[in-house]
């Protein structure tokens, strides 16, 4: 569709609806525990086509679900033409990037629908390259460690979540039940010389990288874990947008993107770019969200070299369907757009 016809479309409808997303079990990290994740479903209707967005805004950044729907609801697109991807998501603060994000994620659908073509397709991407994602286990006691470790034992990947004290029982216990590869994330919650002294005391549990292990925004302090851990290092608090890529070179091995940090897929596509270009490994991330933007995600899992979205198998009341999971190994929907549909149980 040319910009001349999309001029005479009816103008672009919007739509919002807070998602209350309840977790299998209690989600806990180093900083804080949830039972109930919120996010902010964004529809976008023009010329007979419904397109979906999706962000889970993060409360450390300083934004809500009640901000990113004002946002989004004072949106001028009459007489915008939504081609034009990145003049309609400059439209919103630059900083705004959880309402960006879901701006972002409608304007792919919109344009997939439009043309029939999923994503992945519209981004060049072979669907065939999608990734295996580990699976959470968040913080808990050891007894309740080893029951969620029982249930995802049959998944070859898990993310272990550590940061509040004892990590070596916690291990202990994971590998008790559990042989396959294991990730660490420790959500900023190590000083630099804890962090090496841990990541030397856990290397016996043959673990694959650890993620954060200390507060964000000190690179050199990162550099200095990197050097002396025998565990490569990866990051997400500090790896927020395109502008912190540059300071983590040489600091860490990899890093964790995530799209309602960076405000959507083109935000994460130059993101993956750029950190390519520094020798660092990218890692496609999610936080408790739906189908919506944990598909969107996946999408771009071709373009990474490790997968974390499992935002899905950790909530009981998904209202879509996207993103499938076999065992571990993600498979992207064909269906036009996001290929995401509401859930038949919905």
């Amino acid at each position: 569709m040319s910009s001349s016809t999309a001029t005479h479309e009816s103008p672009p409808s919007i739509a919002l609806e807070q998602l209350a997303l309840h977790l299998r079990h209690t989600f806990t990290i180093a900083r804080a525990s949830e039972d109930v994740a919120t996010t902010v479903l964004l529809t976008v209707k023009v010329g007979g086509v419904a397109a979906l967005g999706e962000a889970s805004p993060i409360q450390r950044y300083n934004e809500s679900v009640e901000q990113v729907a004002e946002l989004l609801q004072r949106l001028p697109l009459n007489g915008v033409d939504l081609w034009r991807f990145d003049d309609v998501i400059d439209l919103l603060p630059v900083h705004a990037y959880a309402a960006r994000c879901a701006l972002d994620l409608a304007l792919h659908d919109l344009a997939g629908k439009r043309v029939g073509i999923p994503v992945y397709k519209l981004l060049g991407l072979n669907p065939e390259r999608a990734l295996e994602t580990s699976f959470t286990i968040g913080i808990a006691d050891l007894d309740k460690t080893v029951e969620k470790t029982k249930e995802a034992r049959h998944l070859p990947i898990l993310k272990v979540k550590l940061g509040s004290g004892n990590e070596i029982e916690t291990l202990e216990a994971i590998r008790s039940v559990y042989s396959g590869r294991i990730r660490l994330d420790a959500n900023e919650g190590w000083t630099p010389q804890g962090a090496v002294s841990m990541l030397k005391a856990l290397k016996r549990f043959d673990i694959e990288f650890c993620e954060q292990p200390i507060d964000a925004g000190h690179p050199e302090q990162l550099r200095f874990v990197k050097e002396h851990s025998p565990i490569p290092i990866f990051v997400d608090e500090d790896s927020r947008t395109l502008t912190d890529i540059a300071r983590l070179h040489g600091c860490v091995d990899g890093i964790n993107i995530k799209l309602v940090k960076c405000g959507g897929i083109r935000a994460a596509i130059a993101m993956i770019h750029a950190a390519r270009a520094l020798g660092m490994k990218i890692m496609i991330g999610c936080m408790i969200e739906s189908s919506v933007l944990a598909t969107a995600a996946a999408h771009l899992t071709p373009l990474a070299d490790y997968a974390d979205i499992d935002g899905p198998l950790l909530i009981t009341d998904d209202p879509f369907v996207g993103v499938r999971y076999e065992g571990a190994r993600l498979r992207l929907p064909d269906g036009p757009g996001l290929g995401v549909v509401p859930s038949p149980s919905t």
